[in-house]
């Protein structure tokens, strides 16, 4: 888990297809020019025995190639992610621009592509000795076969791009991580939030949008600077708006709050437009019952593909913490968190599902499967709950299903009384 804001910001930024595309592009050219820094050392005899004067055809195919494999190649993920969006849910398209292996070959054909284009250039500006060509030539031999290899992959790896189980597989990738990360530190490393004490300032943001990320180190120096206590009423995920706290600040020292010190605690709180995967576990969640709740609709109707959702969801909510990972003292004693209530956790994962499943009987039955999966889990954490979605979940069955036959059957297969 990634609690330093900057580090965040970083990590995101190195997920964008363009950062990856351009170290490519960079290393590509650098490729292309570092024959001329090596060609003086390369005896002049061994131009002729390698046959490097071969170089500037082989260039030349690359170029043209490259740019049109590159151009089909970013359609193709453009189209993947369309249909992601309308497949699964527009949520989930974020995860698909940032799939490795895509990022990867595009970026190796745009870079092979400047590569062949720098080296085209170099070669008809005579920057290129005999030694030069050589090295080019060798070099042009690898780059090939970086290509040939990237292309199979790349071919490969189309053959799932944009489907709905792939698009659940990623979601529940990064849903499985946030989960495992909120159990081994449920409140981010910060001490439990109690009752305000008199004196706490609330400090509102100036924006409205999504609580994205909460910079904990940053927040902890500044109590300690100014010996304060924080307490965060919002965490990943709560929609923020001017006017509404989403920290309250108290001071020990004496003398009033100095208005800096409120925007810096502002500052240590990313606000977006829309919601991340990051620091925020109900998300993975919330965007897998979106799946379900398109798959179910009169225009799709695909209850298979529900089916499957509500598997993961027991994946997801099944995972157990970190033994290892757990601490005893807070890290950032500063910092008051709330901690995140299993019941939402619950609620979003399940009740979309059970209101438009509603009137399907496969889906309630799975739906009473998964919840008493997860009320038998050892040590019976999720009993509770989820025997309490299962009522609910039931009830709500019981009363859509007009077909006496499915109401008794949805009554045997579940695992709480009507």
């Amino acid at each position: 888990m990634l609690r330093s804001k900057r580090l965040w910001q970083v990590m995101r930024l190195s997920r964008r297809l363009w950062v990856r595309a351009t170290l490519y592009c960079l290393a590509g050219v650098a490729t292309a020019l570092v024959a001329v820094v090596l060609g003086p050392f390369i005896p002049e005899d061994m131009t002729r025995a390698f046959g490097a004067d071969a170089v500037d055809p082989i260039l030349s195919i690359i170029a043209s190639s490259m740019l049109a494999v590159t151009t089909f190649s970013l359609s193709t993920l453009v189209a993947a992610s369309a249909a992601a969006a309308s497949g699964a849910t527009p949520r989930a398209t974020s995860l698909l621009l940032e799939d490795a292996t895509a990022q990867r070959a595009l970026s190796t054909f745009l870079g092979t592509f400047l590569f062949s284009l720098v080296g085209l250039i170099a070669l008809h500006a005579g920057l290129y000795g005999g030694g030069g060509r050589l090295v080019l030539f060798l070099v042009t031999l690898g780059v090939i076969a970086v290509i040939v290899l990237t292309l199979l992959r790349w071919i490969d790896h189309l053959s799932t791009l944009g489907r709905v189980s792939e698009t659940i597989d990623r979601v529940k990738t990064v849903a499985i991580s946030g989960m495992r990360d909120h159990l081994d530190d449920p409140l981010l490393g910060g001490a439990p939030l109690g009752p305000l004490l008199a004196g706490a300032v609330p400090v509102s943001p100036t924006k409205v949008g999504y609580l994205q990320h909460v910079d904990m180190p940053q927040l902890q120096a500044l109590g300690e600077a100014g010996d304060l206590d924080l307490y965060l009423v919002a965490r990943a995920g709560t929609f923020c708006s001017p006017g509404t706290p989403m920290v309250y600040i108290r001071s020990r020292a004496a003398g009033g709050l100095d208005p800096k010190v409120q925007q810096a605690v502002l500052d240590a709180l990313t606000i977006g437009p829309r919601r991340t995967f990051e620091q925020d576990p109900r998300f993975g969640l919330i965007v897998l019952a979106e799946i379900a709740a398109r798959a179910l609709s009169p225009a799709v109707n695909d209850p298979g593909t529900a089916i499957d959702v509500l598997t993961t969801m027991v994946e997801v909510l099944a995972v157990e913490p970190t033994a290892d990972r757990q601490r005893d003292v807070p890290e950032f004693p500063r910092i008051h968190v709330p901690p995140l209530a299993l019941r939402d956790m619950f609620e979003d994962a399940f009740l979309p599902i059970a209101r438009d499943g509603a009137g399907n009987v496969e889906i309630g039955i799975r739906l009473q499967k998964s919840l008493r999966a997860l009320a038998s889990l050892p040590g019976g954490r999720l009993h509770t709950i989820a025997r309490e979605i299962a009522v609910v979940s039931l009830a709500r069955g019981l009363e859509s299903l007009t077909f006496e036959a499915d109401r008794e059957r949805l009554k045997r297969e579940s695992f709480v009384e009507a």
